[in-house]
């Protein structure tokens, strides 16, 4: 199968040489991903909206793939402030309670100080 570049529309991902997702057989990469709401172009101040509007956005790119959330492996999350994680937690839950992947989550510094919250996955299709 031929690798498949997902692209969420973004001018950055031109820009950095990136895609939102690429799809390599029966894997599916999602790239890091912010709360951003592409279609009205801006994100929320807090940091639960952004988290919900991350996992659309990712959502979206695995439909894009053919794939879903409940078929996650991995999920990388980077937060702007480790005291915002029990706030987030639930939200996770609410996306990922099926698939239970392995998680692994960070306090980082952002390169926007919008951004609050940065999630990246990795599926395995079923079929």
């Amino acid at each position: 199968m031929a690798r498949k570049l997902i692209s969420s529309g973004s001018d950055f991902e031109k820009v950095m040489g990136y895609s939102r997702a690429v799809v390599d057989g029966r894997w599916v990469f999602v790239s890091g991903t912010t709360g951003f709401d592409y279609a009205a172009g801006s994100i929320s101040e807090d940091v639960v909206a952004q988290t919900e509007q991350a996992f659309l956005n990712i959502r979206a790119a695995l439909a894009q793939a053919g794939a879903s959330l409940d078929e996650t492996v991995r999920v990388h999350a980077y937060l702007a402030d480790v005291a915002d994680f029990e706030r987030v937690a639930p939200v996770f839950g609410r996306f990922l309670g099926i698939s239970r992947p392995a998680n692994t989550t960070i306090g980082v510094q952002m390169v926007d100080p919008r951004i609050k919250i940065e999630i990246e996955v990795t599926v395995r299709k079923r079929r």
